[in-house]
């Protein structure tokens, strides 16, 4: 594997722990109602994220520059996770993100 790919595969990864992490404490805080100002910054931070993907055309720019270094067609070619995963990635964390982003919406009002 070249050293690019590597590098860019580590990035990816660490960002995608990132994410996740923030997903899950949008949830944690929408089941236990600790809505402070730091759950709405980690929901901007989501949707941000999600208007990359849609800038990109679906695709993280991570992805993108990965092309360059591999000719792989596994969707886990660019990220350390299961090809199921990384296929999987957007529907999965997408559904899971909305069903909290909704429930803290319902705390509020």
């Amino acid at each position: 594997m070249p050293k690019m790919l590597l590098l860019i595969k580590t990035l990816h990864s660490l960002i995608w722990v990132f994410f996740v992490s923030v997903i899950l404490y949008i949830n944690y805080c929408s089941v236990t109602g600790r809505i402070t100002v730091f759950t709405w910054i980690a929901i901007s931070f989501v949707i941000l994220e999600g208007a990359v993907l849609l800038i990109f055309k679906n695709q993280c720019p991570l992805t993108i520059i990965a092309r360059k270094y591999s000719n792989s067609t596994r969707d886990n070619f660019d990220i350390f996770l299961p090809n199921w995963l990384a296929k999987y990635n957007k529907l999965i964390f997408t559904t899971i993100f909305l069903l909290g982003f909704l429930m803290v919406l319902f705390r509020c009002i």
